[in-house]
């Protein structure tokens, strides 16, 4: 299904002219000339930060005040507007200027903006220069154990919120002044149950030219202190940049985790330890465990320093079939990559809702075959938007060519930190200005299918890596690979996974004797048939059938 030529040009055309006809009229008209027009100055002193500073300023206007508007933006669905610029150098004192030509989402300019009474707030996200390991010096935000939310990133400079009216075709200026100062984030402290790590990393550092961190958060069995001589099988639950404890575990009586809490604690449940791992980029709050052009040697960093720092200092047993893997979402792509390019170190993984494991289903988007990511193709006449998110019904929510504008308008040069991107800056190659070359062009949806080559040429298309190497890494693979996913993704991630069923139905020499779970329709993003507590308990089954351990040295009462 190739669209190259007349239907191409066609696509082509009706995507620049569907919805962007606003921000590119805007641009022309006020390409920051001083023309009359609404606009935000934005400034902060040297008792706050002295010296110029390199990043993105933006202004965020809300209806509410509570919470704060810069915790109300950037969703992926209806939320208040923002506008961005980048700033070069802003010195203290200095204005730093947004106005009708400035990206936001999801408005395309401030002139969409309704006129009326709102709440507005600022904030600056300052970036740190990197000078890499493969000779590009980029401009970035570090992330200071946050998980690269910008919004409450430490040293981020933000402004108080003020009521103001606002009219769009008035010549206005609002001034704002970012006199606050995001404070370091408040580590949690160990517990009985729980233990925090963070090393920096020799292969990260050297990579980025600055000092890395990987973090792991350890929840320990009943009875690991009075057992000194037991080990005990682990179970590395990928996922989001969290400090807090793997599958939700909290001793705070009545919230969601102590459900699962109370069964870790009880006699009959399987003493095994549960990990969760911590390994934000300058890119996104998770590296995907993997090694990229664009955030350097991450895969190798959490698997010859991270896991042997924690088997060095936790009784782990060392052995692939007491070594299993589970998370949902990009946990999900996370442990099935681990489990397919490492088969031989961890016994099994049960995979929930994984982001995009056949690229043939990048979402709705066929990046290989398709010309264009905003369209559905093959229509003469009409120019079907796609989307990237529904509800669980089936009603459309978000288009990809709206959270494309939401990336573009949070963060330039792949800098959003938002999703599409930190696709780009996994899967992608490294762009000629030392950014991560985008898959397709975030105005017109145009693919580069130079860029998804890349993707699958360098095993990223996990199905098609597999169908690759199956001969080598299947009989490694016969009963490790298990699959949970709605059939009503909010993300469309169930037809990457149909797909991925579809060729481990047909393996052979050997069978991959796994197991694929849908469950009744209407199943969205999130669904999981199973509670935590039987989530391990499974696991813990599954290890006593490998038969590799004695289990009365870890399943003791």
């Amino acid at each position: 299904m190739n669209l190259r030529g007349k239907n191409a040009a066609i696509l082509i055309i009706a995507s620049l002219l569907a919805g962007w006809a606003g921000p590119i009229n805007a641009r022309a008209e006020n390409p920051k000339l001083g023309i009359s027009d609404l606009k935000f100055e934005i400034s902060f002193p040297a008792a706050v930060h002295q010296g110029p500073v390199i990043g993105r300023v933006f202004v965020m206007i809300s209806r509410e005040d509570s919470p704060e508007p810069r915790f109300q933006v950037g969703s992926w669905g209806d939320a208040p507007p923002f506008f961005a610029s980048d700033v070069n150098q802003l010195q203290p004192g200095e204005a730093a200027v947004i106005d009708a030509s400035d990206p936001g989402y999801p408005l395309h300019s401030l002139r969409d903006l309704p006129a009326g009474d709102y709440y507005v707030e600022a904030l600056l996200n300052i970036y740190t220069e990197f000078h890499r390991a493969d000779g590009h010096v980029i401009w970035a935000h570090m992330d200071h154990w946050e998980g690269q939310q910008f919004n409450r990133s430490p040293g981020n400079l933000y402004s108080r919120v003020e009521r103001v009216h606002l009219d769009p075709t008035t010549d206005q200026v609002v001034k704002l002044s970012l006199t606050r100062v995001i404070p370091p984030v408040k580590l949690p402290r160990d517990t009985q149950w729980v233990k925090h790590i963070k090393i920096q990393s020799a292969l990260l550092s050297r990579f980025w030219g600055r000092p890395i961190y990987l973090g792991a958060t350890v929840l320990l069995p009943l009875g690991y202190d009075s057992h000194p001589q037991a080990e005990y099988p682990v179970i590395y639950v990928q996922g989001h940049f969290s400090l807090n404890a793997p599958f939700g575990f909290t001793t705070d009586e009545g919230s969601e985790g102590y459900e699962f809490y109370d069964a870790w604690r009880s006699e009959n449940f399987p003493r095994m330890i549960a990990v969760i791992f911590q390994h934000p980029t300058p890119y996104f709050d998770d590296s995907y465990a993997v090694n990229s052009a664009n955030n350097g040697p991450y895969g190798d960093a959490i698997m010859t320093e991270l896991i042997p720092y924690i088997e060095a200092h936790f009784r782990v047993i060392r052995k692939p079939c007491a070594r299993l893997l589970t998370g949902g979402s990009t946990g999900g792509w996370e442990s099935l990559a681990l489990q397919l390019y490492h088969p031989e170190f961890f016994g099994g993984t049960w995979t929930f809702y994984p982001d995009p494991v056949d690229f043939r289903r990048y979402d709705l988007v066929n990046i290989y075959d398709d010309d264009n990511a905003f369209i559905e193709p093959g229509h003469e006449w009409l120019f079907p938007e796609r989307y990237v998110m529904r509800r669980a019904d089936g009603q459309p929510e978000v288009t990809v060519r709206e959270f494309s504008q939401l990336e573009a308008a949070l963060g330039s040069h792949g800098r959003s930190d938002q999703q599409l991107e930190a696709w780009e800056s996994v899967f992608g190659p490294v762009g000629e200005d030392g950014y991560p070359k985008p898959l397709w062009n975030k105005r017109t949806g145009a693919i580069d299918h130079a860029v998804a080559d890349y993707m699958r040429d360098h095993g990223y298309d996990l199905r098609d890596y597999l169908a690759t190497h199956w001969q080598s890494i299947g009989p490694d693979l016969v009963g490790k690979l298990h699959f949970y996913v709605g059939d009503m993704d909010n993300y469309y991630l169930n037809l990457a996974v149909y797909l991925f069923q579809d060729f481990l139905d047909s393996s052979e020499n050997p069978h991959y004797a796994g197991s694929f779970e849908y469950g009744r329709p209407m199943q969205g993003h999130g669904w999981q048939p199973m509670s935590n507590a039987d989530l391990v308990r499974m696991m813990a089954k599954h290890i006593v059938q490998q038969a590799c351990t004695d289990p009365t040295a870890w399943q003791y009462k």
